[in-house]
């Protein structure tokens, strides 16, 4: 018998691992909480990284081409190139899928002074809208007039191959934010930006035209639209994307385009169809799959690139 009383023999950490979880949440809840109590205002961040750039960038650039996925070999084709990793820029956002390089490289691409955006950040990633179009924010301020939006995607429309080239003339936005959500800096851009005609009619029209000078097939137009991710589409989903008039589904590239739009950029979609889902004969899909074939698509995106560049 213990003279000092009854010992208590009961572990001192949480003893279900209902107790460990909501610990743990708790937890990443205040760290989450910190790090907004330490953030700048968004306004200040896009203000600081603009100061940044300025001070390294040999000239002002003229158009903004944000690469996506599978699609980052482009640099390579860069002239004069001066690179600036994301990591380097005041308040950037480090991009999480390994095949987003995550590098600004200001060069001459087509005759023209280009500021490519070698990887980009997701909404899946648990980034914020705002934080995910942070880069063309930037961008805008630093004088580009125009922005070339690319990405991968899974094709909807029956039509479509995987390869196929789609020159985006309307999309769908079913993110649950919009980056221009919350009080509006007049300065950049109006409150209430229009969308009734959200590319650009002539840098439409001249990409159709360019690649069909060029020869390339399987270059058309259509309607993208974005989803959160990062779970891809189930065959009813697929159904419902198709019958609501998309023709190829993708996790990123709104809220960018939104963003360029509301700083008056012209902006140019285009959305390299990796895959096409057929809901009743699915197979499964795999992102190994979709960089691959983004990749395989990636020279023809190249020839169209420069050469509409040399014509814009």
């Amino acid at each position: 018998m213990n003279p000092q009383g009854p010992v208590n023999c009961e572990p001192s950490f949480p003893r279900s691992a209902w107790e460990c979880r909501t610990q743990n949440s708790e937890l990443r809840t205040q760290n989450s909480e910190l790090r907004t109590l330490n953030r700048k205002p968004y306004r200040q961040q896009v203000e600081e990284a603009v100061d940044f750039l300025r001070s390294r960038l040999p000239v002002q650039p003229e158009i903004l081409i944000q690469l996506g996925t599978g699609l980052g070999g482009l640099a390579d084709s860069m002239a004069d190139a001066c690179i600036i990793p994301y990591r380097e820029i005041p308040h950037f956002p480090q991009s999480t899928v390994t095949s987003h390089a995550g590098n600004l490289i200001l060069g001459r691409l087509g005759g023209k002074s280009v500021a490519l955006l070698q990887g980009r950040l997701h909404y899946y990633e648990g980034y914020s809208t705002p934080e995910v179009a942070f880069p063309v924010r930037v961008l805008t301020l630093l004088g580009a007039h125009t922005a070339i939006i690319t990405n991968a995607s899974g094709g909807l429309n029956p039509g479509y191959a995987p390869g196929t080239i789609m020159v985006m003339n309307d999309h769908l936005y079913l993110l649950p934010e919009n980056p221009l959500r919350g009080p509006n800096v007049d300065e950049w851009g109006p409150r209430f930006p229009d969308l009734s005609q959200p590319y650009d009619e002539a840098l439409l029209n001249l990409a159709l035209d360019t690649a069909a000078e060029l020869g390339l097939d399987e270059v058309t137009g259509g309607t993208y639209v974005c989803i959160p991710g990062p779970s891809l589409e189930t065959p009813a989903e697929t159904r419902y994307l198709r019958m609501i008039g998309a023709d190829a589904v993708g996790m990123s590239s709104l809220p960018e385009i939104l963003v360029a739009i509301h700083g008056g950029l012209r902006v140019l979609g285009l959305s390299v169809v990796a895959n096409v889902n057929d809901p009743d004969n699915f197979e499964p899909i795999l992102l190994e799959d979709i960089v691959a074939a983004a990749e395989r698509a990636e020279p023809r995106l190249q020839q169209l690139l420069q050469a509409l560049l040399r014509k814009i």
